[in-house]
């Protein structure tokens, strides 16, 4: 499957955009808010909860800024309206940080706002390594205006470890993730055994800490190696949750995980940039080439 899989990400991008919708279609729910709304009332109905995220990075323009926050605090008003299980996986950059710092916090702020009249969360999801300080900064400065935000740790980069002894105690919530970027090898971890036995290291220190603890994860290994760890220390499963990505074929794994009592959380991409997020998720993780091929013969997982 390896040979396909590097076949399929270097042709996929100059594939005409209505093909290539066929490999985007099991990883993005639509192109727009009713119909992720609809995956995310199908997700609940099976047992998981959500995370909504529009896609789009790096918006320069202050004006679409705004409206991506606007969409937001739209998107949790019907959240509620349908009474879903489900919050706000927010990319730092695609509200203002490519602007200002400033201009970031300040949406945010307007999307808090909104999530504090709901009594929803809102994750401040993490992009590369040149945005990591002033995304925690600006997660330390909303989470001390609201507590009901959380932020993405990544096991990928060496900083992690000193940024979780930094930050982690028992009112905060991280989402820890292997990361997607390609970086620099003398801040990243490159071979996968080392990404796991950090991502493992960061999941100690926030059990240790007491922390609220999200492992973001399709790595089956590394799954049964966090089930261990909390059976060992006995972990009560309201201080955890595992999450997914939609779409991704986990051969049945999550069923077996809300049928043992675990929370289970769906990552819900969505909008209009669809292409180019299946694009650099194809790029970024030939792998994905497999699952598009079974999911084209089954359906989805959940």
């Amino acid at each position: 499957m390896s040979i396909i899989n590097k076949i399929m990400s270097k042709s996929v991008p100059v594939l005409p955009k209505w093909f290539a919708k066929i490999f985007a279609g099991p990883y993005v729910a639509g192109d727009n808010i009713n119909l992720a709304l609809e995956h995310v009332a199908s997700l609940n109905s099976k047992g998981y909860a959500a995370t909504i995220d529009i896609l789009g990075e790096h918006t320069k323009n202050i004006d679409i800024a705004s409206s991506v926050t606007t969409n937001y605090c739209d998107i949790l008003k019907k959240i509620n309206n349908m009474s879903l299980d489900c919050n706000l996986s927010i990319k730092p950059s695609h509200i203002g940080l490519d602007i200002s710092r400033k201009t970031a916090v300040q949406n945010f702020k307007k999307i808090i706002n909104i999530a504090q009249i709901y009594s929803n969360f809102i994750r401040f999801d993490m992009e590369d390594s040149s945005q990591t300080d002033d995304t925690l900064k600006i997660f330390k400065k909303c989470n001390s205006y609201y507590s009901q935000t959380g932020v993405v740790i990544q096991a990928y980069l060496k900083r992690s470890i000193k940024d979780l002894e930094k930050l982690a105690n028992s009112s905060f919530n991280a989402r820890i993730c292997k990361g997607i970027y390609n970086e620099n090898s003398t801040i990243s971890y490159h071979d996968p055994d080392e990404i796991r036995d950090n991502f493992i290291r960061l999941v100690k220190i926030m059990i240790n800490r007491d922390a609220y603890v999200c492992f973001a994860t399709h790595d089956l290994i590394l799954i049964e190696k966090i089930l261990s760890i909390l059976k060992s220390k006995n972990i009560k499963n309201d201080k955890y949750e595992f999450q997914v990505l939609y779409g991704v074929p986990m051969g049945g794994k999550l069923k077996e995980l809300i049928k043992q009592q675990h929370k289970v959380r769906v990552y819900v991409p969505f909008g209009s940039e669809w292409y180019d997020y299946s694009i650099r998720r194809i790029k970024e993780n030939p792998n994905i080439a497999s699952y598009v091929i079974k999911n084209l013969f089954k359906t989805n997982s959940y």
